[in-house]
């Protein structure tokens, strides 16, 4: 008799173990499909930006980086005008779906450092 109990204490203890990880899986999945569909919408808003930016008449995209987070980009780089970093801030505001920029652009000085 206290062989069935043991043993029947022991396969629900195997079983309380094995179980949760398993939900936790699950769980897991779940969560990496929205985490995933955000970056892919941060990288789709990264290049609008961007390509807002090429579009602009008189503006050298070539040393500006554009990262976009949940709404908010940062513009970072240097640009050969100083007339640009305002330039860059108001094309990026202009791009629907960009809720706030960082313009953390330079002014680019030449040379080598």
């Amino acid at each position: 008799m206290k062989r069935r109990i043991i043993q029947a204490l022991l396969l629900g203890a195997a079983l309380a173990v094995a179980i949760p990880p398993a939900f936790a899986q699950n769980d897991a999945a779940t969560t990496a499909a929205p985490a995933q569909s955000s970056k892919q919408a941060d990288r789709a808003l990264a290049k609008a930006v961007r390509r807002a930016l090429s579009r602009a008449q008189g503006f050298d995209v070539s040393g500006v980086f554009v990262k976009a987070r949940g709404g908010a980009v940062t513009l970072s780089g240097s640009v050969k005008d100083g007339s640009q970093i305002a330039q860059a801030e108001q094309i990026a505001r202009s791009v629907q779906g960009v809720t706030s920029v960082s313009n953390k652009l330079t002014l680019f000085h030449g040379g080598n450092g």
